[in-house]
């Protein structure tokens, strides 16, 4: 009996709700809309998915109000935008859903902490993910004639604007116009990307309604959204501004240009000029175990100076110098006008820091690190210090049948990665690419101790597999289906040196599908260049020597492109590369060591005509080993952070 009672139960909630929400579908049909092709459905049930794979619910509640902006006010009806705020349903219960309302003012009206109140007059556009076995007979049937693609375990999305009668106070239902899809369109696709991006404060104050209700640092994000053809909209791109809580700005002081770079559509916060009292003259600053001796630079005069003994600016502790002085007068030069922004990078010190390792992970002078883990000058680590500056990439000196243990420079052999496949990895059923989701899932299935520095290498590979099985959803799909993909590999150098650590893509593919890997740079030895080695038996890497924009027409079209540190802002042949990344639509994804070259990088990219269609986020394949600049404390790791274009 109580086990009836439980399915009985069950049902009722899935068919009904049991917390916010308005309830389960209303029996509209998108087919029906004026203007609706099969492809703009089937388009919309793929972003909808794609949505719902990022399980926004797992940190969001109905208290989490998101302001949106879609393009400009003049480009839709009634020259406003049509549904500016937005929250996720579900996480506590009821419906599964998207709600967006046509004020912020609506949305909280209607939020309560177990339901969503039917406020009269009140329209919400809804996006609820709904049990097949509970659908409506002419949902099913669009679903199985456009074979449209399933969120979740045999869920789908149900589009539908619902209306509160101020008479009855009965719901209405009704079919989203066109405009309104086109809208909803672009809000799935940004929400899906900015969401994760997200900070919670650690110890956040307040009582809010929800008990579990996570509390985040106010945030503001724009990407920029493709328009499909399908949408018919007569330009491209589209720029959605995603704010919570809604109606938090960017700051829009009165500054001079940051010469250094600014921060593009990050949200950045700007300090007050410190006092004059409030200088660190005659103090010292340890920038976070980077000491060790090594060598600094004063940021004004360039005199050397010990990393221990320099002084930092007092407000965001990222400038170095070797006196008051100096720092007074870089201040008055250009410091003032980015010390906010340097302020705001460094509080992502503890965050971006990977405290799970066990080995040294701050470095300012890398013979010394390295020898303190006895590799210094050995195997592929060979190329973490300038001991071997002289040997040209992809040509360090080599003994006669060296294998992984001196490729690893004499680590233990269970404190590097065997070069065999990982032993009868199977997900549900059948043998599939292993998806990773940061360092400490790969430690774990490579049962690695984490004093292993390995992630330091291994960071150029997995973040290369990473991107092809997890970010970009078309050669992931390429590769389920036992087929190749092809990367093009922009501007190599010292990954030229590490092939042996590349063979672990070729294991992780787990028996399916296959990569090749053209690497192309004017650092690839001449005498490799044409050469294609084998490493492992699922993965190629072609050598291609010269500039990727006079030497792409003649190589195979890629599926992806990739370039890892690849410091968009220092080298004057990005301007072509990026014209021809331009011309071809490919996805692309850069890596950058920091944010700052992050926002110098988001400078040259929109200068060259494109629009950043991943926005700027950790990566979760970085190095764990901090490196110190010269004359800066920023936070900067290998590969440290990810965007992307044509995504």
């Amino acid at each position: 009996m109580d086990f009836h009672l439980k399915n009985l139960f069950g049902r009722f909630h899935e068919q009904f709700g049991s917390g916010p929400g308005l309830g389960p579908g209303s029996g509209t049909c998108i087919m029906k809309v004026e203007g609706v092709v099969p492809s703009i459905i089937k388009l919309l049930y793929r972003t909808a998915a794609s949505l719902y794979r990022t399980d926004p619910w797992k940190r969001l509640r109905p208290g989490h109000l998101f302001g949106v902006k879609v393009g400009k006010d003049s480009e839709w009806s009634g020259k406003k935008q049509p549904f500016p705020c937005v929250q996720f349903i579900g996480a506590d219960g009821g419906d599964l859903a998207l709600y967006m309302f046509r004020s912020e003012s609506d949305a909280q009206k209607a939020t309560k902490s177990r339901e969503t109140v039917h406020d009269p007059n009140m329209e919400i556009l809804r996006v609820t993910y709904e049990k097949e076995t509970l659908m409506f007979p002419s949902h099913r049937r669009m679903i199985k004639s456009l074979s449209l693609e399933v969120s979740g375990t045999e869920r789908f999305p149900v589009f539908d604007v619902v209306l509160c009668s101020a008479t009855t106070g009965e719901l209405l239902f009704r079919d989203p116009v066109l405009e309104e899809l086109r809208f909803c369109y672009a809000v799935m696709r940004a929400m899906a990307l900015v969401h994760p991006l997200l900070d919670e404060i650690k110890d956040g104050s307040g009582s809010p309604k929800w008990p579990q209700l996570v509390l985040f640092d106010p945030f503001i994000e724009t990407v920029d959204v493709h328009w499909p053809p399908e949408l018919g909209k007569t330009h491209d791109l589209v720029a959605v501004t995603v704010s919570h809580p809604p109606g938090q700005a960017y700051e829009d002081k009165d500054k001079p240009p940051i010469t250094s770079g600014s921060a593009g559509s990050t949200p950045t916060k700007y300090a007050e000029p410190p006092r004059e009292d409030g200088f660190h003259d005659g103090t010292t600053y340890n920038s976070n175990g980077g000491g060790g001796g090594g060598l600094r630079q004063c940021a004004t005069c360039e005199r050397e100076l010990r990393g221990e003994h320099s002084l930092c600016c007092s407000s965001c502790r990222a400038i170095l110098y070797c006196s008051g002085n100096c720092q007074r007068q870089h201040w008055k030069e250009s410091h003032k006008h980015v010390c906010g922004l340097y302020k705001a990078m460094m509080e992502r010190e503890e965050e971006l820091a990977m405290k799970i390792f066990l080995f040294p992970c701050s470095v300012d002078h890398h013979c010394k690190w390295l020898e303190s883990l006895g590799i210094h000058q050995k195997g592929m680590w060979r190329r973490k210090c300038s001991c071997y500056s002289n040997s040209p990439f992809g040509l360090l000196p080599s003994k006669a049948g060296a294998g992984p243990w001196d490729s690893w420079g004499g680590l233990e052999e269970e404190e590097y990665p065997e070069d065999a496949p990982f032993p009868s990895y199977i997900r549900e059923g059948i043998s599939s690419p292993i998806l990773l989701s940061g360092w400490s899932e790969y430690y774990n299935l490579r049962s690695l101790p984490l004093s292993s520095p390995v992630a330091d290498i291994l960071s150029h590979p997995l973040t290369l597999y990473y991107i092809v099985t997890t970010l970009n959803i078309g050669s992931k799909n390429l590769l389920l289906s036992g087929k190749e993909v092809i990367v093009h590999y922009l501007g190599p150098e010292i990954e030229l040196d590490w092939m042996p650590a590349f063979a672990e893509v070729g294991h992780l593919l787990n028996g399916v599908g296959n990569i090749q890997i053209i690497m192309v740079g004017l650092e690839v030895p001449a005498n490799l260049s044409g050469t294609i080695s084998g490493i492992g038996s699922r993965v190629r890497v072609n050598m291609v020597r010269g500039v990727y924009q006079e030497e792409v027409t003649y190589l195979p079209s890629p599926h992806v492109i990739v370039a890892l540190n690849c410091g968009l802002d220092g080298y004057p042949s990005w301007v072509g590369g990026l014209d021809s990344i331009k011309s071809m639509g490919i996805p692309t994804f850069f890596t950058e060591q920091s944010e700052l070259a992050c926002a110098n990088a988001k400078q040259v990219v929109r200068a060259a005509g494109l629009h950043i269609t991943h926005p700027v986020t950790p990566n979760p394949f970085r190095s764990p080993v901090r490196n110190h600049g010269l004359s800066s404390n920023l936070p900067s790791y290998s590969n440290g952070f990810l965007l992307g274009v044509n995504t």
